[in-house]
């Protein structure tokens, strides 16, 4: 699962793709075609001057959220746009404990196409594999650079869609194998300085995610078995917890 492509998708729903809200890296996208608006955007003046491709990058940040959000490597031979440094990034989701993956099998009571049909004799079932996990609770990180979002025009609308998005995505992405994903915990320290006041490490080792003494050897099977506590931010930063 990747969670850009979820935040994508969330804003996708709430914005419908209306500049400045595009979405650059989508299913089926061609990505020379979408920096070709760049360049049909420019003037032909502007098109003649050496400042062309940091005109276009400017024109995409200004009008795809996903690219002043994430950053993208837009340098192809074609409409060039450069390359954008997001001030948004993620590091990978690690699961607190042991996971245990299930295998179930499935059966399509229908083909796709009629030569399936016949090859079959008329039994139109196909089998298939599904995977779930019982119950898996998972840890990410992620960062917001100040400096960064200035570069690109990340505003305080679009952190405020990017909270959103975090919060409510899997209520609008549901599927038999992971129908009742949820974020249960979104925790975020404001720093009040652009550079920061504390390093990331550190406010991340104030998070502390336990298992209850009273489960014992048992597998942890909801997020009641666990007790999340966050320690004391260091001056300068502000704790907020949205969820």
């Amino acid at each position: 699962m990747c969670l850009k492509r979820k935040v994508r998708n969330f804003v996708t729903l709430v914005k419908h793709e209306e500049p400045p809200f595009e979405i650059y890296v989508k299913e089926k996208a061609v990505l020379t075609n979408q920096q070709k608006k760049a360049y049909e955007a420019l003037s032909d003046g502007e098109k003649e001057n050496k400042t062309t491709i940091e005109q276009a990058k400017d024109w995409m940040c200004k009008n795809f959220f996903d690219i002043r959000t994430f950053g993208a490597v837009m340098s192809l031979k074609e409409f060039n746009c450069g390359q954008v440094r997001g001030p948004v990034q993620f590091g990978f989701a690690r699961s607190i404990d042991r996971i245990f993956s299930g295998e179930h099998t499935i059966t399509r009571m229908a083909v796709a196409t009629q030569a399936e049909a016949d090859k079959q004799g008329g039994d139109n079932r196909t089998m298939g594999r599904k995977f779930t996990i019982p119950y898996g609770l998972y840890e990410m990180h992620g960062f917001i650079s100040a400096p960064l979002a200035k570069q690109t025009g990340f505003s305080e609308d679009d952190l405020k869609l990017f909270w959103d998005a975090l919060t409510n995505m899997f209520d609008h992405d549901r599927s038999a194998a992971r129908g009742e994903m949820a974020p249960r915990k979104l925790i975020v320290f404001k720093h009040e300085s652009e550079l920061g006041n504390a390093s990331a490490q550190k406010l991340f080792d104030l998070v502390k995610v336990q298992k209850n003494d009273g489960l014992g050897d048992a597998p942890p099977r909801a997020f009641s078995d666990y007790t999340v506590t966050v320690g004391k931010p260091p001056a300068g930063v502000e704790l907020i917890e949205m969820l």
